[in-house]
């Protein structure tokens, strides 16, 4: 069985390695036994690791948080930490918040870099623990110093809006670049976003589309959505309107509702895509479905017009009125025309 937390918990792949090298798991699983029950703390690590994951013994969750408390009280760093994942998610143990923070402060105050981070959301929601920015942007930096991207890149948005620090664009983006070059999408996106605005270095369309890029490739919806409305402009990029729709039609498959409507558009005008009304009715429909004003008065059209679908005026009346709700001035005026 794998690893069920995936690459949250920890391992110390050296000794787990090592048993599957040899493939006598059994005998070592034993000595491990026996170690564990003298109170050796990296046995009892090991122990637990060995039934969390079901390598060379029965897996059961019940018995890798025991294990991982003997070890964590003994003050195993990874031990702490581990348990502290499994009190977050109710693994083998029953869940609950405050004991998970108190594991992650244990791991963290020992130098662990997640459960620093981990913490520092811990601190920013006020999850287990009394919400706190400064406390958040401290654990951050913490973790941030060690090179832990994630971190970098929460820190450097605590930065830019002044939670928990002191406001600083400089500070956000130089946090931004560090994460950024260690691929971190999140930091990459943010980074391009401060180049398109020029906030904390000099405007430049081409390093905003360059990084939009960088995080599209890795499939954050928000990074492809920028980079298709620098394809569809032509803005520090060569206009590519059939690309564009691409990142669009991406960033719409993964439920971004901007890139649902701008695909939606896309096939209403016939910009890089066949032209289609059935398919910008359909995209329209999951983008106003998600709230989006601009969907919501385009379908209320479609709706009035019959294009893409069967005419309907009552449902056309429905969106307009949902679209003029959220303050749409177009929507606004069409409702009153449309019940005139």
């Amino acid at each position: 069985m794998g690893n069920v937390f995936g690459k949250e918990v920890q391992t110390r792949n050296g000794d787990i390695s090592f048993l599957q090298q040899q493939g006598s798991g059994a005998v070592a699983a034993k000595w491990f036994q026996k170690a564990a029950a003298q109170c050796c703390a990296s046995a009892q690590y090991n122990l637990g690791n060995l039934f969390q994951q079901g390598l060379a013994i029965k897996q059961s969750d019940e018995e890798a948080a025991r294990w991982y408390e003997k070890a964590a009280k003994q003050g195993d760093m990874m031990a702490q930490y581990n348990l502290g994942i499994f009190f977050r998610e109710g693994r083998g143990v029953k869940q609950s918040d405050e004991e998970a923070a108190q594991w992650f402060r244990k791991a963290a105050d020992q130098g662990s870099a997640m459960a620093q981070h981990i913490l520092a959301v811990y601190y920013i929601n006020g999850k287990g623990v009394v919400q706190s920015e400064t406390e958040a942007a401290r654990w951050w930096r913490k973790a941030a110093d060690q090179g832990h991207a994630e971190a970098q890149c929460s820190l450097g948005i605590s930065y830019m809006h002044g939670h928990g620090v002191a406001q600083s664009c400089t500070k956000a983006v130089q946090l931004w670049k560090r994460a950024a070059e260690l691929g971190n999408p999140g930091a990459q996106f943010r980074l391009g976003m401060s180049f398109d605005g020029g906030q904390g270095l000099v405007q430049d369309f081409a390093e905003a589309a360059r990084w939009y890029r960088k995080a599209a490739e890795q499939g954050l919806p928000e990074a492809q959505c920028s980079i298709a409305f620098k394809l569809f402009e032509g803005r520090g990029v060569v206009e590519n309107r059939a690309e564009a729709a691409r990142w669009f039609q991406r960033a719409a498959y993964q439920g971004n509702a901007v890139a649902q409507l701008r695909l939606g558009n896309a096939y209403a005008e016939g910009h890089g895509v066949a032209q289609s009304d059935i398919q910008a009715f359909q995209w329209w429909q999951k983008s106003a479905g998600q709230g989006r004003a601009g969907a919501q008065y385009n379908l209320g059209t479609c709706f009035e017009l019959g294009q893409g679908v069967a005419q309907n005026k009552v449902e056309a009346a429905r969106w307009f009125k949902k679209a003029a709700d959220q303050g749409l001035q177009v929507a606004q005026e069409k409702l009153v025309t449309f019940s005139s």
